[in-house]
């Protein structure tokens, strides 16, 4: 992974992110947001993985539906936040639309992507910071603006 700061503008840094063939994407960018100590951000991503698994939230089970993609495929968008988790440490949440060969696509929430070639990503910090919350009755964390 290179990463470069950008642009800085008072509390607000952005940063380009290009991650090298065989990271992992959610892993790498958690511990750079963590490194740079980042409370609060938005992300946006194109790229490629040699294998992703991305998820569809089941409010039932209040758990993510694995969907394993386990060939090539084009980040055709990647989009997502940072925000701080309840332990206080910077918590990543990325949905992707992934093409396949064959024109089609997968998406949903990203929990795992092995990149190849790359993945260029930018990430713009917000002044402030953001806190994302676990929710007992949906079973997930999600950004509370009251905390």
């Amino acid at each position: 992974m290179k990463a470069q700061l950008v642009n800085e503008v008072g509390e607000q840094r952005t940063f380009v992110v290009v991650l090298d063939p065989g990271e992992e994407a959610f892993g790498v960018l958690t511990a750079f947001a963590a490194e740079q100590r980042i409370g609060s951000a938005s992300l946006t991503a194109i790229g490629a993985f040699e294998r992703a698994i991305v998820g569809w939230f089941d409010l039932n089970t209040k758990s993510y539906r694995k969907i394993p993609i386990d060939e090539q495929c084009e980040v055709l968008s990647a989009i997502g936040d940072v925000a701080l988790g309840d332990d206080g440490k910077s918590s990543l949440h990325v949905h992707a639309v992934l093409g396949l060969s064959d024109g089609t696509t997968r998406g949903g929430h990203l929990l795992e992507g092995i990149i190849r070639p790359t993945l260029e990503v930018t990430l713009v910090e917000s002044p402030g910071h953001l806190r994302r919350r676990k929710r007992a009755g949906l079973g997930v964390a999600l950004i509370d603006l009251d905390g």
